[in-house]
């Protein structure tokens, strides 16, 4: 009982160490548990996929499980930091570095990548063939633009001219679209799609946003594409931007949305009744899409976002929805050229939109946020 408590009361002290302190495979505070074959301490959520990788990684709670006194040694010999210089070795600067909020089937993939497929220890060329090579394809399954049927199409992605197509049958020799990687993004979706794997694609087509909806029934698959699109991404944006480091690069790549759900909308003038749109509000493009429900296709209409210097602002509004619509806690975003008023159906989503904008209004705008500004007032 003794050596119990001693050997818990070292692991317990090794968890507050720096790096330590921290999730190995997510950066989640305050880990509870601990892979005694890889030396790691990990979160819960993280653990339970380690515990699918039994060849590789086998772990225990730091409170509640019994540690021989060899296990809490190799726990003393290793460490977050240690596991981390040989499993994290050789990390591309493109691949994308799961966060605890992230969706399981990245955090699952990246626990792979590193332990049971060694792809950044830098013994294996498994990065250049996977997601560098010249040509990426894969068939996905993606939803049809006017119903909600996924039909399987071949992708084919291509670092020579910075694309992405997709064909509708394997023999087809003309593209269903050509997707340039400038104004590119991709973000798992998993509960918008409706699938575990599922992937938006978002670009800009004839001045409007465009979405894809993809997946594929493999998760290795679908976040091998992810990072094959990060790292095409890079090699455009290293490209366009020569003077520039990696590090200024790399936020730009991809980007999650701030803000997403819906919202009542009047019109121009504020006398139109109010109609309920799904907005998505995301930081890397400035940009406030709307669309009648979460998996069109097209945009409705998009609202640039600047900052306070250039008058853009946003409050509460304290009127209230009377003309057709349904909820009472109101947005008021003013921009150069017009006031919008939105409505939210509770105070709480209110909160959450408000703090969103005014992220977007406090970060200083780039000369292609300029561009993109000057792009939808003319479009207007």
């Amino acid at each position: 009982m003794a050596n119990l408590e001693r050997n818990n009361k070292i692991l317990l002290d090794l968890v507050r160490q720096p790096d330590n302190n921290e999730c190995a495979d997510c950066g989640a505070p305050d880990p509870d548990w601990a892979s005694y074959t890889l030396g790691i301490f990990v979160c819960l959520n993280c653990s339970g996929m380690h515990r699918n990788l039994p060849a590789v990684s086998k772990v225990k709670s730091i409170r509640l499980d019994h540690w021989d006194d060899s296990l809490v040694q190799f726990m003393r010999e290793t460490g977050n930091s240690a596991a981390k210089a040989v499993y994290e070795k050789c990390v591309p600067a493109f691949f994308y570095r799961p966060q605890e909020k992230d969706c399981v089937v990245l955090k699952d993939q990246w626990i792979r990548a590193k332990y049971e497929r060694r792809e950044f220890t830098g013994e294996n060329n498994y990065i250049q063939q996977t997601y560098t090579s010249d040509l990426f394809e894969s068939t996905l399954w993606k939803k049809g633009k006017d119903n909600k049927q996924f039909l399987k199409r071949i992708f084919s992605l291509s670092k020579k001219d910075f694309t992405l197509r997709y064909f509708i049958k394997e023999d087809s020799k003309t593209p269903k679209a050509v997707i340039s990687m400038k104004d590119l993004n991709a973000v798992f979706q998993p509960e918008k799609i409706g699938n575990a794997h599922g992937l938006q694609i978002s670009y800009v087509q004839d001045e409007r946003t465009r979405n894809l909806f993809v997946y594929h029934e493999d998760g290795k698959v679908i976040v091998s594409l992810f990072n094959a699109l990060r790292a095409t991404r890079l090699l455009y944006l290293r490209k366009i931007n020569p003077t520039l480091h990696d590090n200024d690069l790399i936020p730009h790549i991809t980007g999650t949305c701030l803000k997403e759900g819906y919202m009542e909308k009047t019109g121009p003038t504020q006398r139109e009744p109010f109609k309920k749109r799904w907005f998505t509000l995301c930081s890397m493009n400035r940009k406030l899409l709307y669309f009648k429900s979460p998996l069109d296709a097209t945009e409705l209409g998009a609202v640039f976002i600047g900052t306070e210097s250039h008058s853009y602002s946003v409050s509460e509004y304290s009127g209230r929805s009377t003309r057709g619509g349904r909820w009472h806690c109101g947005i008021t975003l003013q921009t150069p050229g017009r006031q919008f008023v939105f409505m939210c159906e509770q105070e709480q989503e209110q909160i959450e939109w408000l703090e969103a904008f005014r992220k977007v209004i406090s970060q200083p705008m780039t000369p292609e946020d300029y561009a993109n500004e000057a792009n939808l007032r003319r479009g207007k």
